[in-house]
């Protein structure tokens, strides 16, 4: 990763070089990672308890 690439998804996250201070580097690129998974439709099935309790 560049550093280019680092800070462009710190400010698409809206993460400011003062927070920048609090985080890691891998910190922000797991929110990264994850800030894609909140607008994805695919997860149709909840699990019940008696799926846990078969876990």
């Amino acid at each position: 990763m560049t550093t280019p690439l680092f800070l462009l998804r710190c400010v698409q996250l809206g993460i400011s070089i003062r927070d920048l201070d609090l985080l890691t580097i891998g910190m922000v690129n797991d929110m990264y990672a994850e800030s894609s998974n909140d607008d994805y439709k695919g997860y149709a099935q909840i699990a019940t308890q008696r799926d846990f309790d078969a876990f």
